[in-house]
């Protein structure tokens, strides 16, 4: 059934607005055309000022309810779920079209028509003051419906609902990086830089939560004994988790990730100087995205791909690149609901005497009596209590 069309009271954000009434009325009062003292009434001098008009202000100021200092405001708009809850889907011209977003650089977006023609887009400012817990309006991926203003031009009206969002906290907000996608590939290195099995537990997380399906790609393994990596593609396989040892230099592995993509839409995530944009290179030959070395300094990546891009590719599908990251803080998880997202703590969670055992500190935890026995790999269950104690908390 098609969303109902009505009038709704939307929270929005505090926006610019002129005040009511002036509020330096005690200094114009002692600037008005009269003697300041006694020696200027003997001298005869008169100081000009500015004339009172005090006469001509308003007696009153409202600060709530409608007008200019509002935060609420009734539109016509429709309600729909999303996987950001509750959606306003903003009523639009009759004359917009529907496109997808390939890419946002700061208050414009690449949005990509139907009939694949490409309009530089600015962002409808009603879309931009509607109250949300998001740092951008607009995100890589989205479906939106947008009106021409210009051969190469548009204004974006309405966001569809999504769903399959990446998203992280950044600075108490929700940062979306891209959405509608399937399937998250999650991109390590076996060297330069080196892995990190934490970070990838992050990923993890936000994948469940997010309802995508988490790859794990672990990239240069021409750098390192293929050896060295089985304790680490163990751990994950066991959970059920496909594990794809890479190498975007020789080729190895290219071939299965690219049947893993075809037909899919996919977003690449993961560190700084992992070589992502090195493996949809080697994926398609054909994009030619532009690539660094990693520091000798420091081993960290220069930040090559400063925005999420959408890229579609020639087996079919798409897939979203974005920018490395040095951290990735969860958004919107609690810490009681870290430990359902962990594949391996899972069957031992009701097997604990407390019911709402935090597994870090209680006694006759059989979470933790599983790490001891060798059940549960120590690294991964440190990476549950840095999740719990850190980000979630």
């Amino acid at each position: 059934m098609a969303p109902k069309k009505k009038k709704i009271r939307a929270d929005f954000r505090k926006n610019r607005g002129s005040r009511a009434r002036q509020g330096d009325w005690t200094r114009r009062f002692s600037s008005s055309e009269e003697p300041d003292s006694p020696a200027d009434q003997t001298s005869g001098q008169i100081v000009k000022r500015p004339a009172d008009d005090a006469d001509d202000a308003p007696l009153d100021e409202r600060i709530s309810g409608k007008g200019e200092l509002t935060r609420k405001r009734t539109i016509h708009a429709e309600t729909d779920s999303s996987d950001a809850g509750e959606a306003v889907l903003l009523s639009v011209d009759p004359t917009a079209r529907s496109g997808r977003v390939l890419s946002v650089h700061g208050l414009t977006s690449r949005v990509e028509a139907e009939d694949g023609a490409v309009f530089e887009c600015a962002t409808r400012r009603l879309l931009r003051t509607l109250a949300t817990d998001q740092r951008h309006a607009v995100a890589a991926g989205d479906r939106v419906m947008f009106r021409p203003s210009g051969p190469a031009e548009g204004l974006i009206e309405r966001v569809e609902p999504r769903h399959g969002t990446l998203s992280r906290s950044s600075r108490g907000r929700r940062h979306i990086l891209v959405t509608n996608v399937d399937q998250l590939l999650i991109i390590a290195s076996a060297a330069e830089p080196t892995l990190k099995p934490n970070l990838i537990d992050r990923f993890v997380v936000t994948a469940h939560h997010s309802g995508l399906e988490p790859v794990i790609c672990v990239n240069k393994i021409d750098l390192i004994d293929p050896a060295h990596l089985q304790p680490f593609v163990g751990v994950y396989a066991q959970m059920g988790y496909t594990v794809l040892p890479i190498s975007a230099t020789t080729g190895v592995g290219v071939d299965r990730l690219r049947r893993r993509l075809a037909g899919k839409a996919s977003v690449v995530a993961g560190q700084s100087g992992v070589g992502k944009s090195s493996l949809l290179n080697a994926l398609d030959p054909t994009l030619h995205l532009r690539v660094a070395s990693v520091s000798l300094e420091n081993q960290k990546g220069r930040h090559t791909t400063t925005t999420a891009r959408l890229i579609p590719l020639s087996s079919g599908g798409y897939v979203v690149d974005t920018p490395g990251v040095r951290q990735f803080q969860l958004w919107d998880v609690t810490p009681a609901e870290v430990a359902g997202y962990f594949r391996d703590l899972r069957p031992y969670i009701s097997r604990c005497r407390y019911p709402d055992c935090t597994h870090t500190h209680e006694a006759e935890c059989a979470v933790k009596d599983a790490v001891a026995d060798g059940r549960v790999d120590a690294r991964r269950y440190e990476s549950y209590c840095a999740l719990f104690e850190g980000d979630a908390a």
